[in-house]
């Protein structure tokens, strides 16, 4: 019977305990940071010659200068999240990042398709929860935390 309570306590409980709250955390920022920075900045950063004088400059600096924005966001910023370091003040650039690409770059585009909003929503919304829930015990925030605080 205690199984079946334990069982159905895990499935079934509202609350998050503490311990599955900062893994789950953990995944979540190891993931969301690879994927950013190995899937699309890592890319933007190896090519940066080549795409320095096509990409969108939506704030007219210049399209060199909002592409090293977006590779230290998208890379620089993306490795920062992974690790839990500065978490709240890397998501910052990221969060921007993804907010010009959604609502600016791909205003006109559909919300599904290609081109679309899809991809920049799809990483801007876990921006914007991570942001509001920082990044967890297993986070270098929280072993600097400590120390400061000590």
């Amino acid at each position: 019977m205690h199984f079946i309570k334990t069982g159905l306590r895990f499935f079934m409980h509202t609350g998050i305990p503490q311990l599955r709250f900062d893994i789950s955390m953990l995944i979540f920022r190891l993931f969301l940071g690879f994927f950013m920075a190995a899937g699309h900045g890592w890319g933007k950063m190896v090519n940066y010659s080549e795409r320095a004088d096509s990409f969108p400059d939506p704030f007219g600096v210049g399209s060199p200068v909002s592409l090293a924005l977006a590779v230290l966001a998208e890379f620089f910023a993306s490795i920062a999240i992974a690790l839990g370091l500065f978490t709240r003040f890397a998501l910052i650039p990221l969060i921007i990042t993804m907010a010009v690409a959604a609502f600016i770059i791909h205003a006109q585009d559909p919300l599904f398709g290609r081109p679309s909003k899809e991809l920049a929503l799809m990483y801007l919304i876990p921006y914007i929860i991570l942001f509001l829930t920082g990044p967890g015990r297993y986070s270098l925030d929280h072993v600097i935390g400590k120390k400061l605080l000590r």
